[in-house]
């Protein structure tokens, strides 16, 4: 009876082994697919805007006037698994990345409208760049 009763902790103890290192195996590929900060422009200087089709009449039409750095649109409504990969929970929201990594990023308000100004992410930009010397 003993042994029996052993066999069946030393059971559960390795069903508990093996669960442990199926939840570590799961942790371990979440946070190296993690994409939060990783660019989709590679390593340049770069802000992002991230949109959907829905919020077209909120877009910021200003972006493509920010210097010095490189700018790319990513519309969430068509590119679906976008939000959840680069962590947008309203739009339009703009994301800075430098050398791939995310350095800094703006949110639209509840109305879904950009608060931030062409200045104030330039600022940010110009900061990087002074930063970088």
């Amino acid at each position: 009876m003993i042994v029996l009763d052993m066999l069946k902790e030393v059971k559960l103890i390795n069903v508990e082994i093996n669960n442990m290192k199926k939840l570590l195996l799961i942790l371990f590929m979440i946070i190296t697919s993690s994409a939060n900060g990783q660019s989709p422009c590679g390593d340049n200087l770069c802000v992002v805007q991230f949109n959907a089709g829905f919020n077209e009449t909120n877009k910021v039409t200003w972006v493509g006037k920010l210097t010095d750095c490189s700018n790319k649109f990513i519309d969430i409504q068509t590119n679906t698994t976008a939000a959840g990969k680069y962590k947008i929970v309203v739009v339009p929201t703009l994301v800075i990345y430098n050398n791939g990594e995310e350095v800094d990023r703006f949110q639209a308000n509840i109305m879904m409208k950009m608060e931030a100004t062409k200045e104030e992410v330039q600022e940010k930009i110009d900061e990087i760049l002074m930063d970088s010397f």
